[in-house]
Parts: structure tokens; sequence; C-alpha cells
């Protein structure tokens, strides 16, 4: 069984999907971010960076349990479990590992600045707009670029480099983005979408998630609580 720890967010939703994909057995439990769940030591242990998902596989690979933080690092592990998503050949596997650090170190973060600058921070600031609602433009070019060339990111078969993605791209209204504009994206959103783990992925937790309108969310979030010692 595993334990999987998170909330409704795009990183959430990419382990979501991925176990939904696998067909394991697992249990969701909500760690609520607007309210500081994040910070409290029982989850530390398990994510020291105080971020979600994390997960604890009561079978690891020794036979012993075994607990992950960092959505990315939790995708290669889970398709190593299973033996799917990650590729057969070493070229395969390199090719995805690519796409994978892609979204984790580029689409991810730079999408999330635009989303916070577009609709969370307190006051608007045109330079912060401007600069990330052209590197997400920039970025779902990229993407189309690709996906112009092959079915999938990383070839003609579906894996974590695309569980990873999609989540992100989910919320392109919000990041100033008009999806019509990238046909090969729309096309590649679209067929991933309509995939039934896809779908029962998203929905994991997402009765618990509320619009961010709490001051005291927003300064766990995005203010001062966030940066103390713990």
């Amino acid at each position: 069984m595993i334990d999987v720890y998170s909330w409704p967010t795009p990183n959430g939703h990419k382990v979501h999907i991925m176990l939904e994909e696998c067909g394991l057995d697992y249990r969701a439990h909500a760690i609520d971010i607007g309210a500081g769940d994040q910070f409290d030591p029982a989850f530390l242990e398990i994510s020291p960076n105080n971020k979600i998902p994390a997960i604890v596989d009561s079978d690891g690979p020794d036979g012993q349990p075994i607990s992950l933080f960092e959505s990315g690092a939790i995708l290669v592990y889970l398709a190593g479990k299973v033996g799917k998503f990650l590729g057969t050949t070493d070229r395969e596997k390199f090719n995805t590992l690519q796409w994978l650090m892609f979204q984790m170190g580029g689409l991810g973060p730079m999408l999330g600045q635009a989303h916070h600058f577009r609709l969370y921070a307190p006051e608007q600031i045109e330079y912060a707009v401007n600069r990330y609602t052209n590197e997400a433009k920039r970025l779902y070019g990229v993407l189309d670029k690709q996906l112009a060339k092959t079915e999938y990111l990383a070839g003609d078969n579906y894996t974590i480099a695309d569980i990873a993605s999609f989540p992100w791209t989910r919320s392109w209204k919000n990041q100033g983005i008009e999806l019509s504009d990238y046909t090969h994206v729309q096309r590649w959103f679209d067929t991933i979408n309509a995939r039934p783990a896809v779908q029962r992925g998203v929905t994991v937790l997402a009765d618990r998630r509320k619009p961010l309108t709490d001051t005291k969310a927003k300064d766990i979030l995005f203010g001062q609580s966030q940066y103390k010692k713990r």
C-alpha cells in the first residue's frame, strides 16, 4: 500500500494520475497547504522541504518501507516499480528523463510564477506579469515544436514526462495562454485529458480545495509564515 500525502495542485495531480495509471493501491491524505499542514513535524519527516506531494510505500525496493518527496523523483520511482511509463531502452529512458527535467526545472516553476504574479500577488507588477507571461508563451512554444514531431513529449509512447507536464497545462487561461494558438499542444492535451486514469487522478482530493481568498492562507503560502525556521 502506498500512502500519498498531497493536495489538488499540479504537482499533486502528477502523482495522483501516476498512481491511477499504474493501478497501484494507495491512500490519499490531504495536506492542506493553505492551513499550514505542510509544516507539521510528522509531514516534515517525509518531506523536509515542506512541499507536497510525498509518499510512503510500505513495500519498498528491499521489502522495507520507503518515503520519497519531490514529484519528479516519485514518478521515476513508481515507473520503476511497475516497469511502465519510462521507456525500455537506455535511449528511451534518457529521452523521457530530459523532458521530465524540462518540466521540473522550467515548465512548472515558470508557469507557477505566471500564476502567482497574474493572480495572487498583492499588487500588479507589470514587469513581472509580462516577464512570466512571455516565458509561459515561450515554453508552450517549446512544447508545440516537440509535439509537432512526436505524439507525446518523449516520443510515440505516453510517459512520465507527459504525466508531469499535463497538470501544469490545465490552467492555461490563468497563465495568459490561448491553447488554440498551439495546435500540437492542444491535440496532446485533449488526448491525455481523455484518459480514464487522468480523469480519476485529477479528482483526488479535489473536493477539499477552496478558492484562495483567505488572508491567512495567502500569508502561509506566500508571506512570512513559510520562512519561519522549523
